[in-house]
């Protein structure tokens, strides 16, 4: 998760377990917006098998549905069938895992029935195309079938796809990855995804090596980063444990740091 950053730096802000694992989250955005419903990513879904779960130890499993994201919805007071709009940020396993899901019967469905997905055009040409480095990320079952029955809306670049809902270009993790700014009232919020995952992320060097080009990363980070703070962004973090929302502050070493507005308590 963090490159070519030693461990004992990284250690600092997120202990390691005996199998060297961290704890991160699988955190989605819903925005209850005039349009409908908006989704922003859908983690990892109900689909991988048992060794999977235990190699990152999982906890997913629902109350009222196949994973604790349509427990959200239903604590939120909605339901899979009510998101009119699913925006994927890419289509890496752990972000539009949940766009489909097993039933029990074993086939693979469309987890939000009602809805159209937006991805950028480039983004799933990428995963249509796997190769050695992809192929782990990228799992057919989470974007053939919406592929399949017509439900993805294809972008291109930056673009408001609703009032109010921006998709942004943040290259680097891979190459068509978007983070999503939703404004309103004068107020902005963006949903960084994989550009910078949780808030330990926030120097410009602390780069995951899952990365695909870290050195566009770099650009990208320094960029958004510049932006938010100018224009007094809320940042959502997707894969942070504890704080789920933060605004910038400056960094005599690091550049920036945060001041979250929301955290969560581990085990909540």
């Amino acid at each position: 998760m963090f490159g070519v950053v030693p461990k004992p730096l990284w250690a600092r802000r997120a202990e390691p377990d005996e199998r060297n694992r961290i704890p991160l989250a699988l955190r989605c955005l819903l925005v209850e917006h005039p349009d409908g419903l908006v989704l922003v990513d859908t983690g990892l879904g109900n689909k991988e098998s048992g060794k999977f779960r235990d190699i990152y130890a999982v906890e997913n499993a629902g109350r009222t549905g196949p994973t604790a994201l349509e427990d959200a919805l239903h604590d939120a007071g909605h339901s899979s069938a009510e998101v009119k709009w699913v925006i994927n940020t890419h289509l890496h396993f752990d972000h539009a895992g949940g766009n489909t899901f097993h039933d029990g019967a074993g086939a693979t469905a469309l987890a939000f029935p009602n809805a159209t997905y937006v991805v950028q055009k480039g983004e799933l040409d990428f995963a249509a195309h796997r190769n050695e480095r992809t192929a782990a990320s990228y799992l057919p079952p989470n974007f053939a079938p919406v592929a399949a029955a017509g439900r993805f809306r294809l972008v291109s670049g930056e673009l408001a796809v609703l009032p109010g809902i921006h998709l942004l270009p943040t290259p680097g993790h891979v190459p068509h990855h978007q983070s999503v700014l939703v404004t309103s009232a004068g107020e902005g919020a963006c949903f960084l995804a994989d550009l910078v995952p949780t808030a330990a992320h926030l120097p410009a060097a602390w780069i995951m090596g899952y990365d695909l080009e870290p050195l566009v990363t770099l650009a990208t980070k320094k960029q958004l980063l510049t932006r938010a703070a100018r224009e007094h962004w809320q940042l959502v973090f997707e894969h942070d444990p504890t704080v789920a929302r933060a605004r910038l502050a400056e960094d005599s070493e690091h550049g920036y740091a945060s001041e979250p507005v929301d955290t969560v308590r581990l085990g909540a």
